[in-house]
């Protein structure tokens, strides 16, 4: 939150920190922009040192870029007929 002063008036900005993709992440070193992966069973965090992927500590802040997305089922084509794609 900070202000910001115009010719008459006085603004209050807050600042809105958005999460992408969704609200609710889980909080895990995996995710966290100050933790490198070591290899699969490990992160280096440069608050805490080597920990597990599961861990988070209250430094956690979430980077977007090391997030992997879940792969989506493939689509079922079987119950379609040849008349259902054409014209």
């Amino acid at each position: 939150m900070g202000w910001k002063f115009g010719a008459k008036y006085a603004i209050i900005v807050y600042e809105v920190k958005k999460m992408l993709f969704r609200k609710s992440i889980e909080k895990s070193c995996a995710n966290c922009a100050r933790s490198g992966k070591v290899n699969d069973g490990a992160y280096l965090c440069t608050k805490k040192g080597m920990v597990a992927p599961g861990y988070h500590c209250r430094r956690f802040k979430y980077d977007p870029l090391k997030r992997v997305p879940t792969k989506k089922n493939p689509t079922d084509f079987s119950k379609y007929d040849d008349v259902d794609f054409s014209l």
